[in-house]
């Protein structure tokens, strides 16, 4: 028997949950050094822990008998697969949120069914990309697009989306992020999942009435109130040579922050401890948002940012994807090194890709990775044959050797993968933070001058970090 449990925001009370039901699972917490988990109660299962987001397509495909996550992500999927061998087993009462639709409260959008009777473009972003599409449809919008996001919703309207549709436990907490809530999509919490197969083939009930026995009554959930963020401001089209900036957001503002300081630029609010995303900046003619860097490449390519500061990881990820992209790299910062690395199982008797290729010969070698088009090309230059990319929202670790035969990753010390009893057998590139830029932005020679402007500064405060 083999159970997907979830990281994040779920580990508390699922942990809570498991122990009740004595499962006695050996680490099970948030600062676990692996992802696998032993069951003293059931010492023939297999457990193990993985990104929310992955576990409903992991037990959707039989690498899991049993999983635990929100009921947000089983929706998502089973939106678009609606033949998904995925059965939902029961709502275990905890992890309460909701996914609403919002958008910038002074855009003059009062509801959904105002969207409905507009004829031109209506931008949709999220995280759900498949459920913003099924929205879209339910309101016959005549003309729209849905922009795949890895996180930070809020940060797109009015400027860069009409709409966002995103997670949050109460509309209160969207209003203080000056967004107007036009509707609830969907209610969830944490849900006990399992594979169709797996309940017709194997005996899963004595771990499934475990868990039915020992579920608590759900708690009430308050309305948080509003915060204190003004409202956004209405719409604008941005003069032509204004130029936008998307800066990160995460881990590496530090570093971003460390340059901008160097090169004398003031910018207020970054890091913002309220977690907004609009920082003001003395340098004229530019206007700033911070959102994930992974969306960065795409969003620049699309016209709605001019200049980013991303990993070189992710644009080439992109460019992969889309070879005659308008996005250049034009500054590299020197900050953020890792290797794009790929893994194997230590057990796997192969010290190179030419060797993985012979070892895998006539099978299907099942390929794990967050870069799912540097880990297609990489299959596909090395003549891997048959292979199947499984794209993964973390703990790509996890993976080896049980669900996936090769990992493509990222890395500083090999450390972790170490700890994972896998092994490096090729290192694809070496990556660093950098600015991107969209060419044709450049069309405008006011802007040009602005990019280039910033660009020279940034490259000479280097000298200074």
């Amino acid at each position: 028997m083999r159970v997907a449990l979830p990281k994040g925001r779920l580990l508390a009370d699922t942990a809570a949950l498991l122990e009740r039901a004595g499962w006695q699972l050996n680490d099970y917490q948030p600062k676990a050094r692996l992802y696998r988990l032993k069951s003293a109660k059931f010492p023939e299962m297999s457990a193990k822990m993985l990104h929310e987001k992955d576990i409903p397509i992991q037990v959707a495909i039989g690498n899991y008998d049993l999983g635990i996550c929100g009921a947000d992500w089983v929706e998502e999927l089973v939106s678009r697969y609606r033949l998904t061998s995925l059965v939902k087993v029961k709502n275990l009462g905890y992890g309460h949120g909701a996914l609403f639709a919002a958008a910038a409260a002074g855009d003059g959008i009062a509801s959904l069914s105002d969207l409905s009777q507009r004829s031109d473009k209506i931008r949709l972003a999220s995280e759900y990309p498949n459920l913003a599409e099924q929205l879209a449809m339910q309101l016959r919008l005549k003309n729209y697009a849905v922009y795949p996001l890895w996180g930070s919703a809020e940060a797109y309207p009015p400027e860069t989306a009409e709409v966002v549709i995103l997670p949050r436990k109460t509309a209160g907490e969207l209003e203080g992020k000056g967004l107007k809530v036009l509707s609830k999509v969907l209610d969830f919490k944490a849900v006990l999942i399992a594979n169709r197969e797996s309940l017709a083939s194997k005996d899963l009930s004595g771990a499934i009435s475990s868990i039915m026995a020992n579920l608590q009554p759900s708690p009430d959930v308050e309305e948080a109130k509003s915060g204190t963020a003004s409202p956004l401001e209405a719409y604008h089209e941005y003069a032509p040579d204004v130029v936008r900036l998307a800066l990160p957001d995460g881990h590496q503002q530090p570093h971003v922050r460390k340059i901008l300081d160097a090169a004398g630029i003031h910018i207020e609010d970054y890091p913002s401890d309220k977690g907004l995303r609009r920082p003001k900046s003395d340098i004229e003619g530019f206007t700033i948002k911070t959102i994930r860097p992974q969306d960065m490449p795409v969003q620049v390519a699309n016209g709605n940012f001019d200049l980013a500061i991303t990993g070189w990881d992710w644009l080439t990820d992109h460019l992969h994807q889309f070879p005659t992209s308008p996005v250049k790299r034009l500054l590299d910062l020197k900050y953020g090194w890792v290797r794009i690395v790929a893994v194997v199982a230590n057990d796997v008797p192969v010290n190179n890709s030419a060797e993985l290729k012979a070892y895998f010969r006539n099978k299907n070698l099942r390929v794990a990775s967050e870069y799912i088009n540097i880990a297609d090309d990489y299959a596909r230059r090395n003549h891997f044959g048959r292979y199947r990319i499984a794209p993964t929202w973390g703990s790509t670790e996890a993976y080896l050797p049980e669900d996936a035969d090769l990992l493509i990753e990222n890395t500083e010390t090999g450390g972790t993968i170490a700890r994972h009893n896998l092994r490096i057998i090729d290192t694809l590139f070496e990556s660093t933070a950098c600015v991107i830029g969209n060419t044709r932005a450049a069309d405008n020679p006011v802007k040009r001058a602005r990019m280039e402007a910033l660009v020279e500064r940034l490259g000479k405060a280097l000298e200074k970090v």
